[in-house]
């Protein structure tokens, strides 16, 4: 089972937030504040917060941006996950992801059917990295959010975590970036 190492420093990170929705803005996005009251309360920063409307360039645009930004480490986005035809959010996120995070929707499933059994299966939750950043992309009910937060990134994005954690390995994230430069140059 997980344990905390108090003999290791907590390390704060920088976590944008992003809701995507045609309906909220940041009065009524219950969503976005559960978790950015989660992450203040871990000990993290906000580094961004914004509300998209379901639109795959847009919401690409605002992911690029926290991606390459250097002051981003993680990005977690809300809403946009279900089958209607506006749910675009994995379409709009998946692409830029140079690696996917296959356990992160299977434990999200797997906590998620505890709470609403098969209704689960109505999510595309999912999970990745890209340059250097991970990004993950929530269902927009608060609950889904709680779940993720509490079930899975509270732990995984604190660097006390044992045995391993996501903080341990963000310093080796963009390695093959680095070796592609110093072939390059």
């Amino acid at each position: 089972m997980s344990r905390l190492d108090d003999s290791r420093p907590f390390i704060p990170l920088n976590i944008a937030v992003l809701t995507v929705s045609d309906t909220r803005d940041l009065n009524d996005d219950r969503s976005g504040d559960t978790l950015q009251k989660r992450l203040l309360e871990a000990g993290h920063r906000l580094a961004d917060r914004k509300i998209v409307t379901d639109d795959v360039p847009a919401i690409r645009e605002i992911a690029r941006g926290w991606i390459e930004d250097t002051g981003v480490d993680v990005v977690i986005s809300t809403g946009g996950t279900g089958f209607t035809g506006r749910d675009v959010t994995p379409e709009a996120l998946e692409p830029l992801f140079e690696k996917r995070m296959d356990g992160f929707s299977e434990v999200f499933h797997r906590i998620s059917y505890d709470k609403i059994g098969t209704s689960t299966i109505q999510s595309r939750a999912t999970g990745g990295v890209a340059g250097a950043t991970y990004i993950f992309v929530l269902p927009g009910s608060t609950g889904a959010c709680k779940d993720a937060w509490d079930g899975i990134l509270k732990w995984q994005l604190d660097y006390r975590h044992m045995p391993c954690n996501f903080v341990e390995i963000m310093p080796r994230l963009d390695e093959h970036l680095k070796r592609g430069k110093l072939r390059e140059a």
